[in-house]
């Protein structure tokens, strides 16, 4: 019998991630009735909005009808619509709680959140019982099970009824012994993008780890219309989108202003719709031409958008998009470097030719290193800080674009008074081909980021280990 009058409320189990929710049921001489799922006050008092897509009912004729255990790559909620169960969980997921077994009675008004990978089983209690569960996935051939043998003595749950006399599948009966058990793997990260600067950063960054995959272009271009169907999406708990339309002049041009709203916007709202249907957290790079540059001080996360060319009003487009999502993380930059063709190595290519260049002195900003953007993602998804936007970008004083090619200069061994001063207006002056309005304040404020625990390194002194390196 259910006991009636209880309030709503969840409680933890020794299983990360596995709730216990005692629910309120109503009940008179009529019978009873509760609500079963319900996603706003659930939500409230503790239950992860797991967007469940299925809905399956277990009956069971029988005192003493045992199933399990088996772990699936999806959560459930479980609870009972008839009858009273004992239920045993056994996780099954890789990592240290492998092994750890919780069991509770469960009937109408108590029910628990089963996090993908936990071994979920149980065991009727009284004639007639109807067990359900919602879930957050379709039934796959293709999706990761695992199982667990009832009988395993490393668990040794105390079932109440011994499974000698009980009633359990042959199916169930063979399964293996937690010494032989397949653990569930995590859900995987895919980087997509990860031929450019920043994804090869990533590919650096995460080498070695066999929960990350790894997708260039060509192997997954974001408007290709079948994207929702090219990947087991469920499988995936993060998503890096590190591809970006990043030629800020070319977009000026009619060509070039297609191309970076089909990469930078089209690209990533498609993205952005598979990670909500499936509860990824969608990982995005943005860019400080967002803003107009026109503030006297730094920028933070919070300040209004201004792009002021095709380029920024993409990158702030997107921005937009990925902050709909209830799972993400903008990480917003500036100034950024890596392998390929960039600022710092043609400054050491001419410095080493003999050339003298003219370099723009009157936008101000700090340097940032593909490394570094890297290292602060996986800081943000280890760390589990808030989701939402953190700037990032080099530490230290702000300098312009001269004094960055004139710190190369010194550092390659050079006269840095060789470098000369402009301004954008002269240099630029005469230009064949569109060129894009850049803001003349480029520098972020690190302080939400430094709070999560994360220390961006000195751009100064990264700049010199890069030249070393180079």
């Amino acid at each position: 019998m259910a006991e009636f009058g209880k309030s709503l409320t969840a409680s933890e189990t020794p299983i990360p991630g596995m709730l216990v929710f005692e629910l309120p049921v109503h009940g008179d001489s009529r019978g009873w009735f509760k609500e079963n799922w319900q996603r706003e006050k659930m939500a409230a008092a503790g239950l992860p909005d797991f967007g469940p897509v299925q809905n399956n009912i277990s009956f069971n004729d029988a005192v003493g009808t045992t199933r399990g255990i088996h772990a699936e790559p999806w959560d459930k909620w479980v609870s009972v619509a008839t009858g009273r169960i004992f239920g045993a969980w056994v996780d099954l997921r890789e990592g240290p709680s492998f092994g750890t077994v919780f069991t509770a009675e469960l009937d109408a008004s108590r029910a628990i959140f089963v996090p993908r990978g936990v071994g979920n089983s149980y065991q009727t209690l009284e004639p007639d019982t109807a067990y359900t569960y919602l879930v957050n996935d379709h039934w796959s051939p293709d999706a990761s099970y695992s199982f667990l043998n009832l009988a395993d003595e490393t668990a040794a749950i105390e079932w109440p009824i011994p499974l000698r006399e009980a009633e359990i599948s042959a199916k169930d009966r063979g399964h293996p012994r937690l010494t032989e058990a397949v653990p569930v793997p995590a859900r995987k990260v895919l980087v997509v993008g990860a031929n450019g600067q920043l994804g090869i950063a990533l590919r650096e960054q995460f080498a070695g780890a066999s929960h990350v995959e790894f997708a260039s272009r060509a192997e997954l271009d974001l408007t290709d219309p079948q994207l929702p169907f090219l990947r087991r999406w469920r499988d995936y708990g993060t998503i890096i989108n590190a591809s970006a339309y990043t030629a800020v002049d070319a977009a000026e041009t009619a060509d070039g202003r297609r191309a970076a709203w089909a990469a930078n916007v089209s690209g990533v709202a498609a993205l952005a719709r598979v990670a909500a249907e499936h509860g990824i957290t969608l990982v995005h790079v943005s860019s400080d031409y967002v803003f107009d540059g026109t503030l006297q001080r730094a920028y933070r996360e919070d300040d209004a958008l201004a792009p002021l060319g095709v380029y920024g009003q993409t990158k702030a487009a997107a921005d937009a998009v990925v902050a709909s999502l209830a799972r993400h993380y903008i990480v917003r930059t500036s100034w950024v470097v890596g392998g390929g063709k960039n600022f710092v190595r043609t400054m050491a290519a001419l410095a080493e030719r003999g050339v003298d260049p003219d370099v723009v002195e009157d936008q101000v900003g700090r340097l940032t290193f593909t490394a570094d953007i890297a290292g602060c993602i996986r800081h943000l998804l280890e760390s589990g800080a808030p989701f939402g936007i953190y700037n990032m970008t080099g530490s230290g004083a702000a300098t312009s674009w001269a004094d960055v090619a004139r710190r190369v200069f010194e550092l390659k061994g050079h006269d840095p008074a060789r470098v000369t001063g402009v301004s954008t207006a002269a240099y630029f002056a005469g230009a064949a081909a569109p060129v894009a309005p850049r803001p003349a304040n480029s520098v972020l404020d690190l302080s939400k980021i430094e709070r999560t625990g994360y220390a961006p390194r000195s751009a100064d002194a990264t700049l010199a280990e890069y030249l070393t390196r180079d």
